[in-house]
């Protein structure tokens, strides 16, 4: 995973800095010792070989034996990985392997809520870019592994007009010229609309895909009848478990979900250490 290391190398610098003080008082030097990480609660897997790399990162001597792969259905009690190696590097690794590994594993079980939500209909359920700075790789893997699919990664790789840049640049048709003019013919142009009428101009001024902002139910599916497949139609805001449902019946493609990424609860997982 590109970055991995630098994300693990400013976590473990940011929690040990100048040294693990405990660590450092109280364990003898070289104390070989084994760890279990284990699953508290149900949930989705993912990003075991995230908290692997913590330790490895620490110590290339530490072994980590994985029991399952990320994707995996968890139930409380499960063991996770087992680790060996030096009592130090684990208990220095601990919290920064399970920061990260509770936090993705949340992302995935909360995705694979909202995608199961979905099921029997056409609708996809995307993330956005509401991740936690410096995470947003870790987190958009996370939603891959629970069924969900990434939307743009950054500002960088995809076009988003939304309210702001409409009015900064005088208008929908405005907006989607200029994008026109100054990107690929490989990539696509969507645009926030908020009323009818937006979403109309939006399709005469040739939007790829049309996201429909905090729109109720029934101007969703005029929205949708009004396009008539000839752009991708997404829906945003207001969306969450109780209302994704229904929000996919009214044929959107896509619902977006911040949620996802900024909303998901982590989970409930330990690591446990033992003399070996």
């Amino acid at each position: 995973m590109i970055g991995l290391d630098r994300i693990i190398e400013n976590a473990l610098m940011e929690d040990i800095h100048t040294g693990d003080i405990t660590t450092l008082a109280v364990v003898p030097e070289r104390r070989a010792a084994r760890a279990r990480l284990v699953a508290k609660e149900s949930m989705v897997l993912a990003g075991i070989d995230v908290a692997a790399r913590v330790f490895t990162f620490l110590d290339s001597s530490v072994c980590v034996t994985a029991r399952y792969a990320d994707g995996a259905r968890l139930s409380a009690g499960d063991i996770i990985a087992e680790m060996a190696g030096d009592s130090a590097s684990l208990l220095q690794g601990e919290r920064v392997a399970l920061n990260l590994l509770q936090r993705m594993c949340g992302t995935a079980t909360l995705t694979a809520k909202y995608v199961e939500a979905v099921t029997g209909t056409k609708a996809r359920i995307v993330d956005t870019r509401k991740t936690t700075p410096g995470l947003r790789v870790l987190e958009k893997y996370a939603v891959r592994v629970g069924g969900g699919i990434n939307h743009r990664t950054g500002l960088y790789d995809g076009v988003l007009i939304k309210e702001n840049h409409i009015a900064a640049a005088g208008g929908i048709t405005e907006a989607i010229s200029r994008a026109r003019c100054y990107i690929p013919h490989t990539m696509k142009v969507e645009v926030e609309t908020e009323t009818l009428a937006e979403v109309a101009e939006a399709l005469s001024a040739g939007a790829d895909i049309i996201m429909l902002d905090n729109m109720d139910l029934a101007s969703m599916r005029e929205a949708v009848a009004l396009i008539g497949g000839k752009a991708l139609v997404e829906a945003s805001g207001g969306v969450n478990l109780e209302t994704v449902q229904g929000i996919a019946g009214t044929g959107v493609d896509i619902i977006s979900v911040g949620a996802l990424t900024h909303s998901a609860r982590a989970m409930d997982i330990s690591m446990l250490l033992e003399a070996a």
